[in-house]
């Protein structure tokens, strides 16, 4: 959720192409995703592929990485959900500490139940047929899915969509995090969101991102691969209660100078012996290379990590998260503790209703496309190529309007051209706007408005605002109450105190374009710590209430007379 101050595997290649510098040792400590390049033989077993390639040419294929197969987790997921919702949440949350990895799981998810891969630069003519179901990725942190229902008619139907995001508030390493001090190897990172960073002191950390290598000898080819490294790097301590005696007072920090993680101690002959030679090219672009922006250890533990040379490694946005696994606790198993709820478990609750909600025949008498977004910088205000306020969900209902979708033999042959389908069919759509909610807390009870006090487990929560930080209206909220009488799923009501700030979504700044859109979310405590805590129940009821939102918003909306 935005705070308001936002206004405004270990590869199994081992294949180099030279002489590879890595450490040996660390290949069976992190984990990786990449896409195949046609210059490098890949392994025959085949598992993760979100990709960016950086050449006229993309290929997708997936790779071995061991310990983080996409089939293996894609497998664990769906025979959990069968049993526990919860526990089939926890294994994507395990498996996704960066929203890049949260995309490909979902991805991988919906691949297996069938969903087609689109490229949002190709023409979806001709390829777009009606009971189909597809997806596209954007910048690999991004992810529009729809299903095409079989009455669906350009202009006049509408889009039902669930909403969220794929960001959390963490560190990222900087351009240059190359930093020594008193014989300590320090990174350094730059906070991204709105972080409870207190909570981020005295936590085994680790990385996880993309990294841009060159796949040819001759570096005129390029890739994106996602990297998992799987054991403890880093650690941001505090300093020790004798030497600060007031830090239980008030524990303050400066969030540049002392929360820089320590990476290891200084190894002053393996850096010189490490040290890149300087070139002509260094001296005719001015541009340090990467061993100069970052510690040279670290690079060859990305290498050894990726099957590569250090030389390979072109760039990266790698982050922190938390090594400690999601896990079920409370006397009888009622709570979900782990990283990152805010916000994948809406990411996991639409993907598996979609998946759920589009299975068998269930396209066949539906007027509707069923859809989520999934978008990134959420928690730093949406304003991306990737993010809720970029073209990204627009342009794709602008697109299934004007195209002649195969199928709709019903359809007469110009329809699909009208010049206001977009606006017709936008104003027929509704978005469900799905971030977390703030349960309530018993050790701070002054803090929620009296009858608006949101329980864990107690269901999904509708939240409203008259400052329209958030986006429900009374016919919004309507709408929804009768989806979840339908579904059996039980709700609850939140409003902020009159004085006190309200944090915001994607809901208010995605209803500009005419869409109707309702705010909700699974409460949860902690919200922003590095560990947050939401309810084992509340998984299965915002799954349930997002399929009963695919499967019946049709009819209940015709019940309804607004405008």
């Amino acid at each position: 959720m935005l705070q308001r101050r936002l206004k405004s595997p270990v590869g199994c290649n081992k294949r180099r192409l030279g002489t590879s510098s890595a450490n040996n040792g660390a290949h069976s400590t992190a984990r990786h995703l990449l896409l195949p390049s046609q210059s490098i033989p890949r392994p025959a077993h085949n598992l993760l592929r979100p990709s960016l390639r950086l050449r006229n040419h993309v290929t997708q294929s997936p790779t071995i990485g061991s310990g983080y197969s996409l089939p293996l987790i894609v497998s664990s997921i769906n025979s959990s959900l069968q049993t526990s919702p919860a526990q089939a949440f926890l294994k994507y949350s395990d498996a996704s500490p960066t929203p890049f990895h949260a995309t490909a799981v979902s991805a991988a998810l919906l691949e297996k139940d069938g969903f087609v891969r689109l490229k949002e630069q190709d023409a979806w003519d001709g390829k777009i047929e009606a009971g189909g179901k597809y997806f596209f990725t954007r910048n690999q942190s991004a992810i529009v899915a729809f299903g095409v229902g079989k009455q669906f008619q350009p202009g006049v139907s509408g889009v039902h969509l669930v909403g969220a995001h794929t960001d959390s508030p963490n560190f990222h390493i900087k351009p240059v995090s190359k930093r020594t001090k008193e014989g300590y190897l320090q990174c350094g990172v730059e906070t991204y969101g709105g972080g409870l960073w207190s909570t981020w002191f005295d936590r085994d950390l680790s990385l996880a991102g993309r990294v841009i290598v060159a796949t040819t000898a001759s570096q005129n080819a390029f890739e994106s691969r996602l990297v998992k490294v799987d054991r403890t790097l880093l650690r941001i301590p505090t300093l020790a209660i004798h030497l600060n005696r007031s830090a239980n007072d008030a524990f303050k920090f400066n969030q540049e100078t002392e929360m820089v993680p320590i990476l290891g101690l200084a190894d002053k002959a393996k850096e010189a012996l490490n040290a890149p030679a300087k070139t002509d090219e260094d001296a005719i672009t001015g541009e340090p290379r990467m061993q100069e922006k970052h510690h040279s250890m670290l690079l060859e533990l990305l290498a050894g990590e990726l099957g590569v040379q250090v030389e390979q490694i072109q760039d990266f946005e790698l982050s922190l998260y938390d090594t400690q696994k999601a896990t079920i606790g409370g006397l009888n198993d009622e709570f979900i503790h782990a990283a990152r709820l805010d916000n994948q478990m809406s990411c996991f609750c639409a993907t598996t209703a979609l998946i759920e909600a589009t299975r068998g025949g269930s396209l066949s008498n539906s007027s509707s496309i069923q859809a989520i977004a999934l978008f990134d910088n959420e928690e730093v205000g949406s304003v991306s190529t990737h993010g809720a306020e970029s073209n990204m969900l627009s342009s794709t209902v602008r697109r299934l309007g004007s195209m002649s979708i195969l199928g709709l033999e019903s359809i007469k042959n110009e329809d699909h051209l009208h010049p206001t389908n977009y606006e017709r069919s936008i104003s027929k759509s509704f978005l469900i706007s799905s971030d977390m909610a703030h349960g309530f807390h018993p050790n701070y009870s002054s803090f929620y408005e009296d009858n608006h006090r949101p329980k864990i487990n107690g269901g999904v929560v509708i939240k409203t605002n008259a400052k329209q930080r958030y986006a429900s209206t009374a016919p919004t909220t309507f709408l929804i109450r009768r989806i979840a009488k339908l579904a059996s799923v039980p709700l609850q009501e939140f409003e902020v105190r009159n004085d006190m700030p309200c944090g915001s979504t994607i809901g208010p700044m995605m209803s500009k374009t005419g869409i109707r859109t309702v705010d909700l979310g699974s409460p949860q405590l902690s919200m922003h710590s590095i560990r947050e805590t939401s309810g084992t129940k509340d998984v299965k009821y915002k799954i349930d209430l997002f399929a009963g939102f695919f499967r019946d918003f049709d009819k209940v909306d015709s019940e309804l007379v607004v405008d």
